[in-house]
């Protein structure tokens, strides 16, 4: 992970105790609630290595309620993610895992709703910054620092073509892209990571391009 700026290294402007797991825990729930696209009515939070030993102790559930509250992490009502989402309705279970994984404080997300469900998972990689390594099984690397655009479609010949088109069209730049496929000829997921945000009707255009599934962005 490049750091950008100097702020990237000093971290972020947080409610405590821990950037990794305070500040980058939020940001991955936060970042799971804007793919989500809504308020969850259910969430069901799996948490491994430092995560699932030092939850309660460091506030890395608290911080996760507070980012699928779409709280930010300096926003004061953090302290009370736990109450405020119990109030709004949403259940939030947390259960521990002993699974080894790559990094240490990794966290799975699986949010619900009577319109569907997404499972996103997260790592918080220090100084509040964190990553997304997954979205319903499908293999990513965005960081969130940039506008990313989310394209599901059918894995065939041309559909990366026609939404670069598209962007193109707009005068929307690409500075990185990234294709993930469970298996040949199924579904597929485009992250596209863009100078400027693609907005709504240009997410659209995507969206009603043959073979496209769904369009979304973090």
């Amino acid at each position: 992970m490049k750091y950008r700026t100097v702020f990237d290294i000093i971290g972020p402007i947080m409610i405590g105790p821990s950037s990794s797991h305070t500040a980058g825990a939020a940001r991955i729930g936060r970042a799971a609630r804007t793919i989500f696209g809504r308020k969850p009515k259910r969430a069901l939070i799996t948490l491994y290595g430092s995560f699932a030993k030092t939850y309660r102790g460091h506030g890395t559930d608290v911080a996760l309620a507070g980012g699928l509250l779409d709280f930010d992490t300096f926003d004061k009502r953090m302290v009370h993610s736990l109450n405020i989402a119990r109030e709004e309705g949403i259940e939030i279970i947390f259960q521990e895992s002993d699974e080894l994984t790559e990094h240490p404080n990794t966290a799975r997300i699986r949010l619900e709703d009577e319109e569907g469900s997404v499972e996103v998972v997260g790592v918080s990689i220090g100084g509040g910054k964190m990553e997304i390594i997954e979205l319903n099984g499908f293999d990513l690397k965005l960081s969130g620092n940039d506008p990313v655009l989310l394209v599901l479609h059918q894995d065939q010949y041309g559909a990366v073509a026609k939404v670069a088109t598209v962007l193109a069209k707009h005068q929307i730049n690409i500075a990185f892209m990234q294709v993930s496929r469970k298996e040949k000829g199924s579904q597929a997921l485009m992250s596209i990571e863009t100078d400027q945000k693609v907005e709504a009707g240009v997410q659209a255009e995507i969206g009603s391009l043959p073979g496209i599934h769904a369009v979304t962005i973090l």
